[in-house]
């Protein structure tokens, strides 16, 4: 596999087919490519922003035995609430909640992510959507510090 397309895959998380068609639809751009990576991805979370999301997790974050986070986060099918990436996605969302402590989801997805600032939470969940195929949804969460 060519090397452009293996890194455009590692960064973005896309399938290869859609690392492959964007490559080529960008001349060969890694930076162009990217950025038609996440045009596309918000276009696909989009259409999948209605679906229904009766599954999902409850996960944990403790930071220092002094702040505790408990996140319910939701998808459609209990095989995604099992995948790594979406629960990877869950964790690195209540270590935001337990860093930047807001008091509601949508201030939560208005914060920049602690990660890469370049980018907010909700920008993370829309490209997680994107990667996983599924509808995602930060249904709640509460925040405890000693």
């Amino acid at each position: 596999m060519d090397q452009t397309l293996l890194t455009l895959r590692k960064e973005t998380g896309a399938g290869v087919m859609d690392c492959k068609k964007a490559l080529d639809d960008a001349g060969g751009d890694l930076e162009k490519a990217k950025k038609l990576i996440i045009e596309r991805g918000v276009a696909k979370a989009q259409k999948k922003g209605e679906r229904n999301t009766g599954a999902g997790l409850l996960t944990t974050y403790i930071h220092g035995d002094r702040i505790g986070v408990l996140l319910e986060m939701r998808c459609e099918t209990d095989f995604v609430a099992k995948n790594e990436d979406f629960k990877k996605v869950a964790h690195d969302i209540a270590m935001q909640i337990a860093s930047m402590n807001p008091e509601t989801v949508d201030e939560l997805l208005a914060q920049e992510y602690i990660k890469d600032p370049s980018q907010k939470i909700e920008s993370l969940v829309t490209q997680a959507i994107a990667r996983i195929g599924e509808n995602i949804k930060i249904e709640r969460f509460c925040r405890y510090e000693l």
